[in-house]
């Protein structure tokens, strides 16, 4: 007897993906773009009728996404119990379909969830923020609300001096950025862990998980409910374009800004690296050295950070002032920084397994704050 035609959905949290056509255990694919935008890279879909099956899941017409060089190396992650993601045997081929990216797995189970990385869902961002404002010395606040509604959560803590920020998915497919968030919120909200009650002392903590619960909910890579790249809006952000950076900036006019960090993911460097804010207008060396500073210890810290390779500088007064770092940096005179993880594995410390791993995001958010203790100078 033939077997039944494998069944394709994702209609739910994060979905993202057009079915062509389907034979057997084989389906030809395509992403569906950003709202009102040209952006499309993430995908995330559920695959039924696949126990013990040899699944083919070609995605077409890569060629014209966001970033058609983060498919080259790139392997698709999947998951039967949607706590643990691995990595399917996944190769690319440009002159294929416009673009194809196949997919080849043999699930056990009979269903297999598929995603450009590990899906961080709103009921677990929900879940984080609930944890988190249960813990001693947190409180929780809504700074604003999205187009469709959702409220922008920030979670603040500690009594020092030194204004610190930290958000994530600015671009909502980067879903590494709130795995990241997640492991920085473990250890700033344990009583026990010796670096959260220190730097609970030497400052105040503004933290927003998820600055586009709008485009994460509707399976967004880069954009909001109208089509607006965030991280394009922090030179002039409109209720009617971008509350949620609106919102986000007028809280931080109100505490001032010392330290940022915006947590990114990036679909084609295979490393995790730092982007500073040279070139800004008003750039002043002691700033740039503060940077260079945390940039050095953190390489010190974790051998899943480098500095060898990453984005190029801008020339001097070159900045992209719509750009949250450069704006930040410019603005308060913080010492700002955009923090990237691969889509793809850390080539320096390459996992078969899982690649870059919502794990290893976690693990890094703790780090980090581990060097920005000893930035702050505090033993490490």
């Amino acid at each position: 007897m033939t077997a039944s035609p494998i069944q394709i959905d994702a209609a739910f949290d994060s979905g993202n993906i057009e079915v062509l056509s389907i034979d057997g255990a084989s389906a030809r694919l395509a992403i569906r773009k950003d709202r009102d935008s040209d952006f499309f890279q993430w995908f995330h879909f559920r695959v039924t009728g696949a126990a013990g099956r040899a699944l083919e899941l070609k995605i077409t017409g890569l060629g014209r996404s966001a970033y058609p060089d983060g498919w080259p190396g790139y392997r698709a992650a999947f998951s039967e119990d949607r706590e643990f993601w691995g990595r399917a045997h996944t190769s690319y081929d440009a002159a294929e379909d416009g673009g194809t990216l196949t997919i080849r797995h043999a699930p056990q189970a009979g269903a297999c969830w598929f995603a450009y990385f590990a899906p961080y869902s709103m009921d677990r961002h929900h879940d984080l923020v609930a944890s988190a404002a249960a813990s001693e010395g947190v409180t929780q606040c809504c700074l604003g609300h999205t187009l469709d509604g959702q409220p922008i959560d920030c979670l603040e803590l500690g009594e020092g001096p030194k204004q610190v920020w930290l958000y994530a998915r600015q671009h909502p497919g980067e879903s590494m950025a709130e795995w990241w968030m997640e492991g920085a919120l473990e250890l700033l909200t344990d009583p026990a862990d010796p670096h959260g009650r220190r730097l609970r002392q030497l400052c105040r903590f503004h933290i927003v998980p998820n600055m586009n619960p709008d485009g994460s909910a509707r399976g967004h890579l880069r954009t909001n409910a109208l089509g607006v790249n965030l991280n394009r809006e922090w030179a002039a952000p409109t209720a009617e374009r971008s509350p949620e950076v609106l919102c986000v900036l007028e809280a931080m006019k109100q505490t001032g800004v010392d330290f940022a960090m915006d947590v990114h993911g990036d679909e084609a460097i295979p490393h995790v690296f730092l982007a500073g804010f040279e070139g800004i207008p008003s750039w002043k060396e002691e700033q740039g050295a503060a940077y260079r500073r945390y940039r050095a210890i953190l390489e010190r810290r974790t051998p899943d950070f480098q500095t060898r390779r990453g984005y190029p500088e801008a020339r001097p007064g070159a900045a992209n002032l719509t750009m949250s770092t450069n704006q930040l940096a410019e603005r308060f005179g913080a010492v700002a920084m955009t923090l990237e993880m691969p889509f793809k594995d850390n080539d320096d410390l390459p996992c078969a397994v899982q690649g870059w791993s919502a794990e290893r995001s976690k693990l890094l958010g703790r780090d980090c704050l581990g060097a920005l203790l000893e930035w702050l100078g505090e033993a490490g």
